[in-house]
């Protein structure tokens, strides 16, 4: 009987610490998603497409289309950096911490760069995008009638709840913070976290900081985005960049996040 309890004591100890360490790792994971995707996201494209949406039309519609394409995006940066794990640990590790350190001296070396009204000229790009797609959503209204396109607060047109959610801004919303997110540097982020950390934690961090700068364009709108410092938040993001490839040093490839 001795023997036998001196055998489960070990066992009840390693498990302990393994769900430790898978904690750990978790929030770990989230902790960096969610400060990386911050500081790429704020004064970003999407984040300008949002803002300046939820202006003209249903705020809760724009909303809905641009989070469902950012969660989207998340989901399959997330598995193309987990593909990577087939490669061993050690070599993904201190590949993902080198393009860390690149992304954090670019970002740096950009923000120093850039005039404190940085943010304007994405600003205007966005909204001239905007005009395009809303001149030919007119075009098509006029070609295959009123349907249910949304021209904005002051008019309604009666519709059932579900198709508010499928209407042509929420494909506007969802095609234009897809296509704007497609090869992002906060993209490529998520891929490489992903690639070192725990997926579970960069997939759920990425897409609370995603709802979090969405959420924020989505509210705030134009006051927010004139306001923003794009060339603030830029510096910010290349030293919590350069901050993660610091932190290598310190931390085992094995250790588990």
């Amino acid at each position: 009987l001795q023997k036998g309890s001196s055998l489960v004591a070990p066992v009840h100890i390693v498990n302990e610490e393994s769900a430790d360490k898978t904690n750990l790792g978790f929030i770990h994971a989230f902790v960096a998603a969610i400060s990386v995707i911050i500081v790429s996201e704020l004064g970003d494209k999407t984040f300008f497409i949002a803002a300046i949406m939820a202006m003209r039309y249903n705020r809760l519609t724009v909303l809905a289309g641009a989070m469902l394409a950012l969660g989207l995006m998340t989901c399959l940066s997330v598995l193309f950096g987990y593909a990577t794990t087939v490669i061993p640990r050690v070599y993904t590790y201190y590949v993902s911490t080198a393009l860390f350190a690149i992304f954090g001296i670019r970002m740096l070396r950009e923000g120093l760069k850039m005039s404190p009204d940085e943010g304007q000229e994405e600003l205007e790009e966005v909204q001239a995008e905007i005009k395009k797609k809303d001149e030919e959503l007119q075009r098509t209204k006029l070609l295959n009638g009123p349907g249910d396109v949304e021209s904005g607060p002051g008019t309604t047109i009666p519709q059932k709840k579900w198709l508010h959610f499928i209407s042509p801004i929420f494909v506007q919303a969802f095609t234009l913070t897809f296509l704007a997110e497609w090869g992002d540097r906060s993209q490529l982020t998520t891929i490489v976290l992903a690639a070192r950390e725990d997926p579970y934690g960069v997939a759920v961090g990425g897409t609370v900081g995603h709802c979090l700068c969405t959420g924020l364009a989505v509210i705030g709108g134009r006051m927010i985005a004139q306001k923003i410092s794009v060339r603030t938040v830029t510096i910010i993001g290349g030293i919590v960049f350069l901050a993660f490839a610091f932190s290598a040093l310190f931390i085992s490839p094995d250790s588990g996040f």
